[in-house]
């Protein structure tokens, strides 16, 4: 009766243990099944509403920059107070600074015209425009600083974009392979209001200089041949119909050079320079 009776007695105690056991074993279970719902269904649906919103905000920016766009394009006066508008002025105070705007100089300042109007919804108003402005202040040498100091204003804190904007007129000013007293003087009155030192324009100027140092000095006519990928027999009209096709599809670009690192103006200057220099060498031959 004795052993009867403890038997009796343990059983509710393994009953007991069992059921904690089992209680532990559906808790654990529950734990992961609100893990896996956190990790894998609410995390998506978190991730897929932050993809939804970048792509909506991407799209306001797209509409938010077409406006801006627009709204500048709208009248000459509202261009030429524009980062780009300032930016072209300059251009033409550094193209004229030396009395003469030569032939690839020309055709450099004309492909800029395009590629910064690519960018906008009326792209021949906008040239249009470019041409405008650049003819006007080409031919006043009264009011750089005014410009740069109004640039200046615009472009805030980034000093990435000055320098660019400083480098495009650098390479523009080394199309004849050096940089004349006449512009050199503009360029130091340019970056000066710019808050460029002297030591950092000097230290561009020099990477320019050593890149054209390093290339060849001269080329033979085979060589300039096969640059141009021209034959010495064509005639100077296809000649020069591949010369400007390449020179535009290596030439510096103001806008494609936002997302390029700092070697990318020098690097295009000094494959435009060789093209350049193929091309002088096939025009000489010709006459």
């Amino acid at each position: 009766m004795i052993k009867a009776q403890k038997v009796r007695n343990l059983i509710p105690k393994h009953n007991k243990r069992d059921k904690m056991i089992q209680f532990k074993k559906w808790a654990l279970i529950s734990i992961i099944l609100i893990l896996f719902y956190y990790i894998f269904i609410v995390n998506i649906l978190v991730t897929l509403s932050v993809i939804a919103s970048i792509y909506v905000a991407f799209k306001l920016y797209k509409v938010y920059i077409k406006n801006k766009l627009k709204k500048i394009a709208s009248s000459k006066e509202l261009f030429r107070k524009s980062e780009l508008g300032l930016f072209i002025a300059l251009v033409a105070k550094v193209a004229k600074a030396d009395g003469r705007i030569q032939e690839l100089e020309a055709q450099l300042i004309g492909i800029m015209f395009d590629d910064i109007s690519k960018i906008f919804p009326n792209k021949d108003k906008v040239k249009n425009i470019l041409k405008e402005i650049f003819n006007e202040e080409k031919e006043r040498d009264d009011n750089t600083k005014e410009i740069a100091q109004l640039l200046n204003k615009l472009l805030g804190r980034s000093k990435f974009k000055r320098m660019q904007f400083v480098e495009f007129l650098i390479q523009l000013a080394f199309i004849d392979n050096e940089i004349g007293s006449d512009e050199d003087r503009v360029l130091k009155e340019i970056v000066y209001e710019l808050n460029i030192t002297l030591d950092e324009y000097r230290l561009m100027v020099s990477k320019f200089e050593n890149m054209i140092k390093n290339k060849k000095q001269t080329i033979n006519l085979q060589e300039a041949c096969e640059i141009l990928g021209v034959k010495e027999s064509d005639d100077i009209s296809t000649i020069k119909k591949t010369y400007r096709k390449l020179v535009r599809q290596y030439h510096p670009d103001i806008i494609k050079s936002q997302d390029k690192d700092a070697t990318y103006i020098e690097e295009a200057t000094a494959k435009t320079q060789e093209i350049n220099q193929a091309y002088e060498v096939l025009k000489e031959l010709k006459k």
